[in-house]
C-alpha cells in the first residue's frame, strides 16, 4: 500500500517525495507517528525516511536474516514503532532464507 512518510495529519502532502510503499501492518503501526522512542535510550528519535535516508545507514539484517536490526536511534525507533520484527514476519523471513529469497541480493 502507499504510505505518506510525513502523515497527512501532520501536514504531509501527497507528492512523490512524501510517498513510499509499505505493507499494511507497517502502515497501521506507524499511523500518524513521525517520532518514536529509541528502545536503547528511551529518547525520541525521528522515524526513518526512505526517500532521504539510506537503509544501510540505519538498519542491517541479523546474522540469520530473520530480523531487522536498528543501528541508529532512528533505525531502532523505526523497528520498534513499526513492529518490523513481528513474529509472523520473522517466521516468513526464516522460510524465505531457507529457499534463497531473502535477504534481498543487495543486502547480503
Amino acid at each position: 500500500m502507499i504510505d505518506h512518510i510525513i502523515p497527512e495529519a501532520a501536514g504531509g502532502q501527497t507528492v512523490w517525495d512524501n510517498l513510499c510503499v509499505a505493507c499494511h501492518a507497517c502502515n497501521e503501526y506507524k499511523g500518524a507517528q513521525m517520532q518514536a522512542p529509541d528502545p536503547l535510550t528511551d529518547e525520541l528519535a525521528t522515524l526513518f525516511h526512505p526517500r532521504r535516508q539510506p537503509w544501510r545507514g540505519h538498519f542491517c539484517w541479523s546474522e540469520d536474516g530473520s530480523h531487522i536490526v536498528g543501528l541508529t536511534p532512528t533505525g531502532r525507533a523505526t523497528v520498534a514503532a513499526l513492529n518490523m520484527n513481528h513474529p509472523v514476519i520473522v517466521e516468513a523471513r526464516r522460510r524465505w532464507v531457507q529457499v534463497g529469497w531473502h535477504p534481498p541480493p543487495d543486502d547480503r
